[in-house]
């Protein structure tokens, strides 16, 4: 710093010096100029006492004065010459001097810009490491767990030793990563050696549990179902379970979200229709979760399909696969305390559980059914259930596989409902008796007599992902202490869109899947309420399929206005500024297990807005039913009676309660590791003690 000051100082001016060309005149004759009255150049010089008879002094005196005048007039003029350049110096070096403060506040403020950003980026960087360790320690864990699976189906080691181990394992998973972390570099014969060495003797404290389902994200989904498995497998491990997902191969399958994927080499044949049929296993590892693939041979045609649901040979598909999915635990050796399976496509894992399979090392095993639509049912012929080895006769009867309705038939999902130990309908806005009652879809009767075993749990949302105070995606983070960052999230949506800039007016989003989810009325309704006070309105169709179809394209020429912007196609950056951006969302329903947008607005900080045809509240009747998510209490107490023009209204006339109920809802949490994990683990509990 002392050599920018020294830089930034000019060299000293040196004068020159008079004294050598400038005679100083005699004492005597300091008066430079004789003004009226005695004044000398403004000052009063001492009147003279020559007299006047002395001609030749007289004489004498003028010609000594005049070059005295002279001289008096040249020195004036030096000095004020020295003084203007004195000044210029001056003034040139307080400039200089000005600059240079300029030039430190600019490089201190730098340097404490970078200093911030430093250290943001030494916590995001902590963070990334923790998250990265973590998924590191459960990959390596599955890994481990995978070669175990191979050594076993491979005929390496025997069932009984391989069981220990993995309990062990399973057991002993904090320290897992450091005792194998070369496991991929080890030939079978090392890690057997390192395996029989291993032992650990602490005390099991957490669930295993298999899911056998037919959808995962990010690998492959339809509906609500896949990211329900992801997210609860994530959760439950995240406290302390151990997670595996067994899976069909599809062909549309987006292999490129596996880790470590590889082919088991061995033959593993599995029952169907009379026969063994063989299968390749595939095993990897999905956002930290263990996963196994079954890809039939004979029988490839079953899942190299391009849709996932909706053949007419579904029954012959996921029974097959449901069956191979319970011969490869049994020949693998796993043990797992319960199988979680889902919806009618793989219910029939139920009765083959407890009719062939209980007796062949899996007595300890439980099944909890999870329904997630319970409309969608599965009704077939009753010889059909022969071909994956169970008895038509057996089970074709009222209080078994038998249709309520159709008593020629099988209900796949109600034969799952009674072969389940426990059963979690899937329900965020619902409670148990409401279901029973009034949304069992023919199933009523069976609901009745198996509700000791239903539990209710509601949706979720990855909050690892949809949060505005870690959001990459956002201009600007905020959080329910600091809402300064919504601000600027809005006035950058409207930006992005198009609308004008404006922070004060409200802005709402719509967020939905397909236009004929919508009802044309009911728009022309919103979009008057909402822009009839200067509001703006974006809409926005998140779908994947990313072209703008007809009904779509109608869809755009009935909104021409200038407060209103359509937005078709999947943009998941977008997705999250514009719940960021919104003021508030309009909702469909509350009960959204797919897109779950009423959820994230909530986290987001804008209010979820239920719309009817119109546009008013229905009032529920208050039931003496306490069965019912944490999640509902809260829409039903805040959310759930307030219109569109409410909300709007209560924006407008009362801003400072209207942030204060925001910034409550931003802080509670309805994710994946919250209410829905916490269902899951009771019921997982009651299990064991059954």
């Amino acid at each position: 710093m002392e050599a920018l000051i020294k830089a930034a100082i000019p060299a000293p001016v040196h004068l020159p010096n008079r004294s050598a060309t400038i005679q100083r005149p005699p004492n005597h004759l300091s008066v430079c100029c004789s003004r009226k009255n005695g004044e000398v150049n403004g000052l009063y010089s001492t009147p003279s006492h020559i007299g006047s008879e002395n001609q030749g002094d007289e004489q004498m005196n003028e010609e000594i004065i005049q070059p005295s005048n002279l001289e008096a007039k040249g020195k004036h003029a030096d000095i004020w010459q020295l003084f203007k350049e004195a000044q210029q110096n001056i003034l040139y070096l307080n400039k200089q001097r000005l600059l240079v403060i300029e030039e430190l506040e600019k490089a201190n403020s730098e340097k404490q810009l970078l200093l911030g950003q430093i250290e943001q980026f030494q916590l995001e960087n902590k963070a990334v490491d923790g998250r990265s360790n973590g998924t590191d320690r459960l990959s390596i864990l599955w890994e481990l767990l995978h070669r175990i699976d191979s050594m076993i189906l491979t005929r390496k080691v025997n069932i009984e030793e391989a069981s220990h181990w993995r309990r062990l394992i399973m057991d002993s998973k904090v320290s897992i990563a450091d005792i194998f972390s070369d496991v991929l570099d080890q030939r079978d014969l090392e890690l057997l050696e390192k395996l029989r060495h291993f032992a650990d003797g602490s005390k099991r404290n957490g669930f295993h549990i298999v899911h056998i389902c037919t959808e995962m994200e990010p690998l492959v989904y339809v509906g609500s179902l896949a990211s329900y498995v992801t997210g609860l497998s994530c959760a439950l491990q995240r406290k302390g379970h151990i997670v595996e997902v067994i899976l069909p191969k599809y062909a549309r399958l987006n292999l490129a979200e596996v880790q470590g994927l590889r082919e088991i080499e061995t033959e593993f044949y599995s029952y169907y229709n009379g026969q063994l049929h063989g299968n390749r296993i595939w095993t990897g590892i999905v956002c930290g979760i263990g996963v196994t693939l079954i890809e039939p041979i004979f029988f490839s045609s079953f899942f190299s399909r391009e849709k996932i649901y909706g053949y007419s040979d579904d029954f012959e598909r996921f029974a097959y696969f449901s069956r191979a999915a319970l011969d490869y635990l049994v020949k693998a050796g796993k043990k797992p305390d319960v199988l979680h399976i889902h919806n009618w496509q793989t219910s029939i894992v139920g009765p083959l559980f407890w009719d062939i399979f209980v007796k062949q090392g899996l007595e300890g095993t439980k099944i909890l059914l999870t329904c997630h639509d319970l409309n969608s049912q599965c009704l077939e012929r009753p010889d059909k259930l022969a071909l994956s080895g169970l008895e038509p006769a057996h089970l074709h009867r009222p209080d078994r596989f038998q249709d309520n309705s159709r008593a020629s038939l099988v209900n796949l999902l109600k034969g799952g409902i009674i072969f389940s130990n426990k059963v979690v309908i899937i329900s965020s806005m619902h409670s148990k008796g409401r279901i029973i009652r009034n949304f069992g879809y023919g199933l009523e009767p069976t609901l009745t007599t198996h509700k000791d075993k239903l539990l209710i749990a509601p949706s979720g949302f990855d909050n690892s992902t949809w949060d505005p105070f870690r959001d990459k995606r956002l201009p600007k983070n905020y959080s329910a202490d600091d809402l300064e960052g919504k601000t600027v999230c809005k006035v950058a949506l409207q930006q992005h869109v198009g609308l004008r800039k404006d922070a004060s007016v409200a802005l709402v989003g719509w967020i939905y899947q397909e236009v004929s989810d919508i009802d044309l009325k009911t728009l022309k309704t919103v979009v008057q309420s909402i822009t009839h006070e200067g509001g703006q309105l974006i809409l926005a169709r998140i779908d994947k399929i990313t072209n703008l179809d007809r009904a779509s394209e109608s869809f755009v020429k009935d909104l021409k206005d200038e407060n209103v912007r359509f937005v078709d196609g999947y943009d998941e950056a977008l997705s999250h500024l514009i719940l960021a951006g919104s003021d508030i969302i309009l909702c469909q329903s509350f009960e959204d297990p797919t897109l779950q947008v009423p959820m994230k607005a909530l986290k987001y900080g804008a209010a979820p807005v239920a719309l009817s045809p119109s546009d008013e509240r229905s009032r529920h009747i208050v039931e003496p039913d306490h069965d019912i998510s944490e999640y509902s209490r809260f829409m039903k107490s805040t959310f759930e009676n307030i219109s569109l023009n409410q909300a709007l209204d209560e924006m407008r006339s009362n801003p400072f309660k209207w942030k204060r109920k925001m910034a409550d809802a931003m802080d509670k949490d309805f994710s994946w590791d919250a209410e829905t994990c916490d269902v899951h683990i009771s019921a997982y509990a009651a299990l064991k003690n059954l």
